[in-house]
C-alpha cells in the first residue's frame, strides 16, 4: 500500500473521469435528471478517496527523515531511460492535500450550480485533478511534463465552454492556452538539454549531477527556459496578462482551482527544479527574480485598487500574493553557498511555501464567495452593491474572515507566509524587502476600501438590483437571500484552515522547514 499510495491518489480521479462517460442512464433506466444527479454525486464520492488518502499521506510522512518518501520507481520508456518515478517531500505533501481538498469542494459546489453539459464538466474536472496531482508527485522530468500538459486542455475547455458569455470565455481560454503552451515548449527544450548534459531525466539524479555545471551559458538558457515556463503559470509580472481574463471568464469552481492549485504548479516548479538543479545559476540571477517578485507584489496590488469587477480584482490580487513566493525564492537563491544565510534562506522558503498553501485556501474561498454573490445578483460590479452586511450577515461574516486572511491579519493564515518571507528576505535583500512591504499596505487598501466598503458597508439601496435569485430554489425576488446550506458546507472547511493555520502554523511548518533546511544546507556544503 505504501509504494502504491501516490499512484492511487493520482489516478483514482482519472478512473472517476472515465466512469462519468459511461451511459449510466441507459444501463440503469434513469431519466436525464437522475443520471446527471448520479454523475454529480458519483464524482464527489470518488474525489473523497484521494482526499482521504492525502490525509493518510500527511500523517504517514516523517518530517525528520531527509529526502523523498513513499517512492516508487519502475522503468517506463527504457529506450530513453524514462522512469515512472514518484515520491514526495515536505513541500509536495501539503500541496497534494490542497489539490484534493479544493477539488472536492469545487465538485460539491458545482453539483449545485452547473446545469449544462454535466457529464463533460465533471469528466474534465476529475481529469484536471489527475494532472495537477501528478505534477506534485513526479520525480522524472518526462513524467512531470506529461502531467503538466495533462491539466492544460481540461482547464482550457472549462473556461471556454462553461465561462460567462459576456466575459469572452473563448478568447480568455485561447489566451490561457497559448501562454501556457509557449512556456511548455521552453520547458521541453530545457528537459531535453538536461538529458543531453547528464544522461538522465530523473530529477533526483539531475540534482546530484548538476547539468551544465561547466557551461554557464547553457545552464543559464536551461534555467530561464524552466523559469519562464513556471513564471507564466505563477503568474509573475510581466507574464501575468492571461490571468485576469481567464479568471473573469471561468466558472466559479474553475476559478477556485485555477487560483488555488494551478498557480502553485509554477511556484512548485521553481522550488522543485530551478533551485535544486541550477543552484549556482539561480544565485547569479537571484536578484532579478527578487525584483520580479517585488514588482508583482506592488503592481498586482495597485492594479487591484483600480478594478471595479470583483472577480477581476481578486484575480489581480493573486499576481500580488504570488509575488511573495518569488521574493522568497529569489532571496533563498542568493543565500546558496553561504552557511551563515542558511537559516534566513530557509525562512524565506518557508514563507514562500506557506504563501502558496494559504493563498490557495483564502483566494479559493474568495472566488467561491464571488460565485455566491454572482448566483444571486448576476453581476460583479462593485458600484452596484452596498449595505449588504444588513441583508446578508452570514455571508458578510464569511467574507470578512476570508478578506482579513488575504490581507495578512495576524491570527489568520495569510499572516505567516508574509511574515516568514520578510523575516528571511530582510537578512538577504533588505532594500527590496522594504519595497515589497508596500504590498501589505496596498492589499489592506483594496480589501477594505474596494471590497468591504463598496459591497457591505453603507446604506442598502433596493433600486440598484431589482431582482435577486435564490440559488437554493431558483426563485427570483426583490431581496437577497443569505448563504444556503450547500454554500456553508463549501466555505466552512476553508474558514477552518484559515483559523487553524493562523493560530498554529506549525501544522504546515513541520513539513516545509525540514525540507528547506536540508536543501540549503546541502547547497552550502554544510
Amino acid at each position: 500500500m505504501t509504494n502504491s499510495l501516490l499512484t492511487i491518489i493520482t489516478f483514482v480521479p482519472l478512473l472517476g473521469a472515465i466512469l462519468t462517460l459511461l451511459p449510466w442512464g441507459k444501463w440503469l433506466g434513469l431519466d436525464k435528471a437522475r443520471e446527471e444527479r448520479l454523475i454529480k454525486n458519483g464524482a464527489i464520492a470518488i474525489s473523497l478517496l484521494p482526499l482521504g488518502l492525502a490525509m493518510i499521506l500527511a500523517t504517514g510522512y516523517n518530517p525528520a527523515v531527509a529526502g523523498f518518501q513513499f517512492e516508487i520507481k519502475v522503468p517506463w520508456i527504457t529506450a530513453l531511460n524514462v522512469h515512472y518515478h514518484l515520491g514526495v517531500d515536505g513541500l509536495s505533501v501539503p500541496l497534494i492535500f490542497l489539490t484534493t481538498f479544493l477539488t472536492t469542494l469545487g465538485l460539491w459546489y458545482s453539483a449545485r450550480t452547473i446545469k449544462t453539459r454535466v457529464r463533460e464538466f465533471f469528466f474534465l474536472f476529475l481529469l484536471l485533478e489527475t494532472g495537477m496531482t501528478g505534477v506534485f508527485v513526479s520525480l522524472d522530468l518526462v513524467l512531470f511534463y506529461v502531467f503538466w500538459e495533462l491539466g492544460l486542455v481540461p482547464m482550457y475547455l472549462l473556461i471556454g465552454v462553461w465561462g460567462q458569455p459576456k466575459d469572452r470565455p473563448q478568447y480568455s481560454a485561447i489566451k490561457f492556452f497559448l501562454y501556457t503552451m509557449a512556456g511548455s515548449v521552453l520547458m521541453l527544450l530545457a528537459i531535453i538539454g538536461i538529458y543531453l548534459s547528464v544522461g538522465t531525466f530523473d530529477i533526483v539524479e539531475a540534482i546530484k549531477l548538476k547539468p551544465f555545471a561547466d557551461n554557464f551559458l547553457m545552464a543559464s538558457l536551461a534555467f530561464w527556459a524552466f523559469f519562464i515556463a513556471f513564471a507564466i503559470k505563477v503568474p509573475s509580472w510581466p507574464f501575468h496578462t492571461w490571468l485576469p481574463d481567464a479568471h473573469t471568464a471561468a466558472p466559479t469552481a474553475g476559478s477556485v482551482i485555477l487560483a488555488g492549485v494551478m498557480l502553485k504548479l509554477g511556484a512548485y516548479g521553481i522550488l522543485r527544479i530551478n533551485l535544486p538543479i541550477f543552484p549556482e545559476t539561480f544565485k547569479a540571477y537571484g536578484l532579478v527574480v527578487v525584483i520580479l517578485g517585488v514588482i508583482s507584489i506592488v503592481y498586482g496590488a495597485l492594479v487591484s485598487l483600480a478594478q471595479w469587477d470583483l472577480k477581476r480584482l481578486i484575480a489581480y490580487s493573486s499576481v500580488s500574493h504570488m509575488g511573495y513566493v518569488l521574493l522568497g525564492a529569489g532571496a533563498a537563491a542568493l543565500a546558496v553557498g553561504s552557511k551563515e544565510l542558511v537559516d534566513s534562506g530557509a525562512m524565506a522558503l518557508n514563507g514562500a511555501a506557506l504563501t502558496m498553501f494559504n493563498h490557495g485556501i483564502s483566494t479559493g474561498a474568495l472566488f467561491f464567495l464571488v460565485g455566491v454573490l454572482y448566483e444571486r445578483a448576476h453581476l460583479r460590479d462593485l458600484k452596484m452593491f452596498g449595505g449588504l452586511s444588513s441583508k446578508l450577515p452570514y455571508y458578510y461574516g464569511l467574507f470578512a474572515v476570508t478578506a482579513f486572511t488575504s490581507l495578512g491579519l495576524p491570527g489568520l493564515a495569510g499572516f505567516w507566509g508574509e511574515f516568514f518571507v520578510f523575516r528571511g528576505a530582510f537578512d538577504i535583500v533588505s532594500v527590496w524587502a522594504a519595497v515589497g512591504v508596500l504590498g501589505i499596505v496596498l492589499t489592506a487598501a483594496y480589501i477594505l476600501w474596494k471590497i468591504v466598503q463598496y459591497v457591505f458597508l453603507g446604506q442598502y439601496d433596493p433600486h440598484k438590483i431589482e431582482h435577486w435569485t435564490d440559488p437554493a430554489t431558483g426563485a427570483e425576488g426583490h431581496e437577497p437571500t443569505d448563504v444556503a446550506r450547500f454554500e456553508k458546507i463549501t466555505l466552512w472547511p476553508l474558514v477552518f484552515f484559515m483559523v487553524l493555520i493562523g493560530v498554529f502554523p506549525a501544522v504546515l511548518l513541520n513539513f516545509f522547514n525540514g525540507t528547506f533546511v536540508a536543501l540549503l544546507t546541502g547547497l552550502a556544503g554544510k
